[in-house]
């Protein structure tokens, strides 16, 4: 079945997609990134403000990550004209009375900055803030990066073995029968909740019930499709995963993994977040082994869909339906049209 964005190689959702590390961007530091087959130029002025800009200048066509950053603009190695974190050029030598031409403008596309990642917005206007823990969106957070890594498969492939409830039973032995609940937030998120309640049938499972009051948690959040966050733990103390991803060469994946918890206070409070932050790593690699050999070689396609398999479906009935990105359009060859500076 053809999908209009689900693991799609040339087109996907708009929205924010992890970019950098920050500390690959020091001040005065430029770099060279192709995110989504865009190639883009991000620098970072002294200011300490991240940009980015469509990677070529649009004079003679030289890569801007050549240049130099000067002050919070970025001039182009070849000749030295000069651009805002907007966009707009403010310096063209040898243009006539000194004054850039109008068309002069290097496309430039909203940043931000969390978790210590650089993401970039794939469109030219903002409407969503970054992909957050929803149970810690109004929190002060602690967070450190897991690992990075590669998978032979997209991103949205990626995304929904997280709700696939049946492979915790499977491949994970998880000694409990997930119920995958959806709720659409908004257009660009949605988010999946478990329903059942830990089984006292098993040894494990009366020993770890008195911890959960209600349905054993696992919470899912995703956004554009290619971000997502789990919530997993006893009622007294929850773990939170966010998987960073983006697509690579043929329908591969980047992805990084960000560790988070709620900030405690003092060198105490310090030293409990890098111990909690340490278990939930461990926790997200006892997962991520079991299907290190499923993404390595699967093919997907949902040709036999079952009763467990509804919050797939929804999920991508939910992406289905959210703001293709206008970077498709150079992808596909059409024209892209300038559009007016982002503010920076």
């Amino acid at each position: 079945m053809t999908y209009r964005l689900f693991n799609r190689t040339d087109r996907f959702a708009e929205g924010w997609y992890w970019a950098l590390d920050s500390r690959e961007l020091p001040r005065g530091a430029t770099a060279k990134l192709t995110l989504h087959g865009r190639p883009l130029v991000l620098f970072r002025g002294e200011d300490g403000r991240a940009a980015a800009l469509d990677a070529y200048c649009p004079h003679m066509g030289a890569h801007l990550a050549e240049g130099d950053v000067v002050g919070s603009e970025l001039r182009c190695l070849f000749h030295g004209w000069t651009f805002e974190k907007s966009g707009r050029c403010t310096e063209a030598p040898g243009a006539v009375g000194g004054c850039p031409p109008a068309a002069a403008l290097a496309q430039a596309w909203p940043v931000s900055e969390a978790y210590g990642l650089i993401w970039v917005w794939t469109g030219p206007e903002v409407r969503r803030p970054v992909p957050f823990v929803p149970e810690l969106e109004a929190a002060e957070v602690s967070w450190s990066h897991g690992a990075s890594f590669e998978k032979a498969c997209h991103p949205n492939v990626v995304m929904i073995n997280a709700i696939d409830a049946h492979h915790f039973n499977t491949v994970h032995d998880l000694p409990v029968k997930l119920e995958m609940e959806p709720r659409i937030v908004h257009e660009d998120n949605i988010q999946f909740a478990n329903t059942t309640k830990v089984p006292l049938t098993t040894f494990i499972g009366r020993l770890i019930a008195p911890f959960y009051g209600g349905a054993l948690t696992y919470w899912m959040s995703y956004w554009h499709g290619s971000t997502g966050t789990v919530t997993l733990g006893p009622d007294f103390l929850h773990f939170h995963i966010m998987f960073a991803l983006r697509a690579g060469e043929g329908g591969t994946t980047e992805g990084r993994t960000v560790l988070i918890t709620r900030k405690r206070t003092g060198i105490p409070g310090w030293a409990v977040d890098r111990l909690l932050l340490f278990a939930t790593n461990l926790v997200g690699l006892y997962f991520a082994r079991g299907d290190t050999k499923i993404f390595r070689s699967i093919k997907f396609d949902l040709k036999t869909p079952l009763a467990a398999d509804r919050p797939i479906l929804r999920f991508i009935e939910h992406l289905e339906k959210q703001t293709v990105s206008p970077w498709c359009r150079a992808r596909a060859g059409e024209a892209s049209e300038v559009r007016t500076p982002v503010e920076a």
